[in-house]
């Protein structure tokens, strides 16, 4: 996929980076971030707010690094798989996992950049500040439908266009944000019904200079027909 491409994908009309992240480095310390654990709640609290989430169902989180939002989703649902490309990610979460006992939450390493798909079969399919770090979002977005059930439900959470100043450094991001019609219509594009959207945080960050900036989060979801 072209620069252009992306850009035209993003609607931010970004600068893209092409070095991947790496999150291995940074898993240890991952959660100490405060902000990072806030915005898990809230993200959670938004998921149960437009997704009836129930015992019956069985969830893939997609990029799901150390669990913040899998351990959240897991009390309510019947199973949930974690996949991330970071083996040390998926250790600080098999180790939550082992330490208190769960036993309806597995992880898996894929990394879907180097062509390893999805398997399985899932009611909802989640992914949290993820997609801003994959380059060809539609070839994901498919995968996605690919694994959920007929009339199942995918619930995706990113950055609103932020112009590429919410990380400290964009390697690894692709995307500077997403324009939220510009989803819907990878959603739609990917086999996705009753796409719909809100606010689901504001997250605050310290500029170099010191100032905070405010950037906003979304929760789209959509429905996959029957």
């Amino acid at each position: 996929m072209t620069t252009e491409t992306n850009k035209r994908n993003s609607g931010s009309g970004n600068a893209l980076n092409g070095e991947k992240r790496n999150f291995d480095s940074e898993a240890a310390t991952w959660d100490k971030e405060p902000g990072r654990v806030k915005l898990a709640n809230d993200v959670a609290q938004a998921i149960s707010e437009m997704v009836s989430l129930t015992p019956e169902m069985d969830v893939l989180d997609f990029g799901c690094g150390t669990g913040l939002l899998t351990l959240r989703i897991q009390p309510l649902v019947r199973s949930i798989t974690g996949i991330d490309s970071s083996q040390g990610m998926l250790n600080v979460l098999d180790t939550k996992i082992r330490k208190q006992g769960i036993t309806n939450v597995r992880t898996r390493l894929a990394d879907i950049t180097r062509g390893v798909l999805f398997s399985g079969e899932y009611d909802l399919v989640v992914s949290s500040m993820t997609l801003h770090h994959i380059k060809d979002l539609p070839f994901l977005l498919k995968a996605m439908a690919g694994v959920t059930r007929p009339s199942g439900q995918v619930a995706v959470i990113d950055l609103d266009c932020d112009g590429g100043k919410f990380h400290d450094s964009n390697e690894g991001v692709f995307h500077f944000g997403f324009d939220r019609s510009i989803m819907k219509n990878h959603l739609e594009a990917a086999g996705f019904v009753s796409i719909r959207y809100q606010t689901a945080a504001i997250m605050q960050r310290l500029s170099p200079s010191g100032e905070t900036r405010d950037f906003t989060i979304f929760l789209m979801t959509g429905r996959k027909p029957e």
